[in-house]
C-alpha cells in the first residue's frame, strides 16, 4: 500500500483551503469560460497547485528547486502568473482582511491607514534597469511602499526602484486605498513624507497626520500608530521570498506580498500557528 507524502509546514490545513477555494475555483471556471485553460485540472490538484506556491513564498526556494512530490514547476509558476495577472491574490488580501477585522470587532472596511516604505537588496536576476540606490539608506535595490489599516493589515502595495522617494510612492499608494477604501478620512506617515504627500491627502479629503520622534529622546522609541506598519514588515520577513527581491518583474513582488499577508490572515482566522515561529502574529492594536 502506498504510504501518504507527508505534509509540509506551509500546506493549507483543510480549514485554510475552506477560506481559499471558492475564490480559486471561481477564478479557474471563469478561465476556462474564456477558453483560458491552465494546466490539467484532472492530473493537478488546485489546492495541491496553491500549496506548492506558498511552498515556494515561505521557504524562498527559486521555483526550478520545486520538490518533486508538487506538479512541474512550470506548471505551478503558470498558476503563479495567471492568477497575480487577474489580481486573484488582491481578492483573497481583501476577502481575509474584512473577515479578520470583523472578528476583531471592527467595520470591515477600514477607516484610517498607516503609510510607510521599505528599500530592500535584490537578488542577480533583477534586471538594473528597475533597480536603484537608496541614498538615505544607502541600499541598491528595489523598494516597497505600502499601505495598511489599524491593524497591520495590507491595504495597497507598491514595488519601485529604491531611489523612487517616499513621497512620490507613497501618493501613488495613499490614492489607491482612498479609491479602494472611501470610508478612509485618516492617515499616519513619518517625515520622509511631509508636505507632499499631506497636501496630496488634503486634496483626497484625508487628514495625514505626521508621526515624530521625540527631540530629546535617544536610543529606540516606539512611535505612535508608526509601530503599526513597521510589525506588517516585520511579520512579512517570516517569508523567505520576500527577505530579499527575487522578482524579474516589480507587479510579481507585490504579488508575493499579498500572498504573504493571505497565509498570515488565514492563519489567524482558522488558529493556525506559523510553521516554526512559536505563536500567532498579534493583530490587536496595542493600546
Amino acid at each position: 500500500m502506498p504510504r501518504k507524502q507527508r505534509p509540509y509546514p506551509s500546506d493549507l490545513s483543510d480549514a485554510r483551503w475552506g477560506l481559499l477555494e471558492p475564490t480559486l475555483t471561481a477564478w479557474r471556471a471563469e478561465r476556462r469560460g474564456k477558453g483560458l485553460d491552465i494546466g490539467r485540472p484532472p492530473e493537478h490538484d488546485l489546492r495541491r497547485i496553491t500549496d506548492a506556491i506558498l511552498y515556494v513564498d515561505r521557504t524562498g526556494i527559486p521555483w526550478r528547486y520545486l520538490p518533486h512530490d508538487f506538479a512541474p514547476w512550470e506548471t505551478v509558476y503558470g498558476y503563479f502568473a495567471a492568477r497575480q495577472k487577474d489580481e486573484v491574490f488582491g481578492q483573497l488580501n481583501g476577502l481575509l482582511r474584512r473577515l479578520v477585522r470583523e472578528a476583531e470587532g471592527r467595520d470591515a472596511g477600514p477607516s484610517a491607514c498607516v503609510l510607510d516604505a521599505q528599500s530592500i537588496k535584490t537578488s542577480a536576476n533583477v534586471p538594473a534597469a528597475g533597480q536603484g540606490i537608496d541614498a538615505g539608506k544607502k541600499i541598491a535595490g528595489r523598494k516597497r511602499h505600502i499601505g495598511v489599516d489599524a491593524l497591520g493589515l495590507l491595504l495597497a502595495v507598491l514595488v519601485t526602484a529604491a531611489n523612487v522617494s517616499d513621497s512620490v510612492g507613497g501618493s501613488q499608494v495613499f490614492s489607491s486605498i482612498v479609491s479602494d477604501h472611501p470610508r478612509v478620512t485618516k492617515a499616519w506617515a513619518d517625515t520622509g513624507y511631509r508636505t507632499k504627500v499631506i497636501d496630496h491627502g488634503a486634496r483626497l479629503g484625508v487628514d495625514v497626520e505626521v508621526t515624530r520622534r521625540a527631540p530629546a529622546h535617544k536610543g529606540f522609541e516606539v512611535i505612535p500608530r508608526r509601530w503599526v506598519v513597521e510589525r506588517t514588515f516585520d511579520w512579512l520577513m517570516h517569508h523567505r521570498r520576500v527577505v530579499r527581491d527575487y522578482e524579474t518583474q516589480p507587479h510579481r513582488s507585490e504579488a508575493m506580498i499579498k500572498l504573504a499577508m493571505v497565509d498570515l490572515m488565514s492563519r489567524r482566522l482558522t488558529g493556525q500557528s506559523p510553521p516554526r515561529t512559536g505563536a500567532i502574529p498579534e493583530l490587536r492594536v496595542r493600546q
